[in-house]
């Protein structure tokens, strides 16, 4: 259509977004179908944060706040990063937005210029290189294999990195593998990094509390000091405290970028909701008891579901550090025969059939740049769970 912009062009819609509908017009159908495609927590917000929001309707702060987020919330973000990971900002280093995806797409946009590259190790997040495509940047993926627990080896850093190079964004735990760097795998990045001065460091830790087995969580600028004034620490509300619907995220970062950033926002939504943000208030400085109590869940899922795939025909699931995917591979499917006669030469190929036959959804893993595997949240109730799983075994030893 010669009406819109060729910028979209560059960009493909969200594959996860496209799944989870997908879904729903199925089960709309009636067809009997579970969704393991969003990233969304099946459990609830938490009563006081829901409280919380309902108090602030009842005292009338239903206005219009400063663009880059109510003073309240800044001051207990700013507690929260000093608390949990050892950084200290002031306010006028803080941002909220309308939730973690505007507050790394704000940072973008105020950034690159056109030809600017930014280092993304995949699998990624489907939203990272369209949203440095639409700033009008490149990406530079760097493979990750299972070999190295989809992790970045600090040689294919170093080998990525050009005089372009403008960003490199981290994702720990990662959306949509689950992987998460230990305190010296990032040192061993942060190394790479500090020899580097024109490169920026963007980390999304939206899944920071979500991790397992005594897994301890590290951030770049809380293990690298010298990378603080080049590191925008991208978070949010959204994962660990079930807010999805809520849209907050936020960060910290260098003042004059926060400003650009704010100054991006300003001419897009303005301001977060405001009884959103006096919600995430609360979320930061209630209880966080049950943080543990959820992730105590979010483990035995986890277990369930890597038992139940590994003893599927043709499929190898690794074990994540944290978040609540699993990204297993399906090459041992490649070429072989659906029920339908279709036969399997993709990993897109893989979902479709298994959602015509099993009545299951996921996302493939070409969607996160590296395949033939796809990814399933397990952010969803532990009955489903293992229904899912046995009919993905049923699918896979069905193939001829």
């Amino acid at each position: 259509m010669p009406f819109l912009a060729t910028a979209l062009d560059r960009v493909k819609p969200s594959a996860t977004i496209a799944v989870t509908d997908k879904a729903r017009e199925l089960k709309a159908a009636g067809r009997n179908v579970i969704g393991l495609g969003s990233g969304e927590p099946d459990f609830d917000t938490p009563a006081n944060i829901k409280l919380a929001a309902i108090h602030a309707v009842e005292a009338g702060k239903t206005k219009y706040t400063a663009v880059d987020g109510i003073p309240e919330l800044k001051q207990a973000i700013i507690a929260k990063f000093q608390r949990e990971n050892g950084l200290t900002y002031k306010p006028n280093q803080i941002i909220v937005g309308t939730g973690g995806k505007q507050v790394l797409y704000n940072a973008l946009m105020a950034t690159i210029n056109p030809g600017d590259e930014v280092i993304i190790p995949a699998p990624y997040w489907v939203s990272y290189p369209e949203m440095v495509a639409l700033a009008g940047g490149e990406s530079v993926p760097v493979v990750c294999t299972a070999e190295f627990g989809f992790k970045l080896q600090p040689a294919a850093l170093e080998a990525s990195i050009t005089p372009k190079t403008k960003w490199i964004i981290l994702n720990s735990p990662s959306n949509p593998t689950g992987a998460a760097y230990s305190r010296a795998e990032l040192k061993a990045l942060t190394d790479v990094l500090v020899k580097h001065p024109h490169v920026w460091v963007m980390t999304d830790d939206m899944y920071e509390h979500l991790v397992y087995d005594d897994f301890e969580f590290t951030t770049p600028a809380q293990i690298e000091p010298k990378l603080f004034d080049r590191t925008l620490t991208v978070n949010g509300v959204s994962k660990s405290y079930c807010m999805t619907g809520w849209r907050i995220g936020y960060a910290g970062g260098p003042a004059e970028l926060i400003k650009a950033m704010s100054t991006i926002q300003s001419q897009s939504t303005s301001n977060p909701c405001s009884i959103a943000q006096w919600a995430a208030v609360e979320a930061l400085t209630g209880p966080q008891d049950f943080i543990d109590a959820h992730n105590k869940v979010f483990k035995e899922r986890r277990d369930l579901v890597v038992s139940m795939l590994n003893q599927a025909a043709g499929i190898d699931c690794p074990r994540p550090e944290g978040a609540f995917y699993v990204y297993p591979s399906c090459a041992g499917t490649i070429g072989k025969t659906a029920p339908s006669g279709k036969k399997i030469e993709t990993d897109q190929d893989f979902v479709t059939e298994l959602l015509e036959a099993e009545g299951v959804a996921v996302v493939q893993g070409s969607a996160f740049g590296l395949g033939p595997a796809f990814r399933i949240s397990y952010a969803t109730k532990t009955s489903d769970l293992e229904d899912a799983c046995k009919r993905i075994q049923r699918f896979c030893g069905n193939l001829r």
